[in-house]
């Protein structure tokens, strides 16, 4: 499993509901704040089901 930074982007297999698929990386812990690249809103996820989301890290 690769390791996960603050900033980094992610795609994820399921897309948002405004359609974007790629998310910022803005909290690491325990669980995982991302924001959607599209509408800027962000999401609270326990760090399990965040790394069964991730589809590719994107550079």
């Amino acid at each position: 499993m690769p390791e996960f930074e603050l900033g980094q982007r992610v795609r994820t297999r399921k897309p948002h509901p405004c359609g974007s698929d790629i998310w910022i990386i803005i909290r690491v812990g325990m669980d995982f704040r991302i924001k959607c690249v599209q509408c800027g809103r962000s999401v609270l996820l326990p760090r399990v089901k965040f790394e069964k989301s991730v589809r590719e890290v994107l550079r």
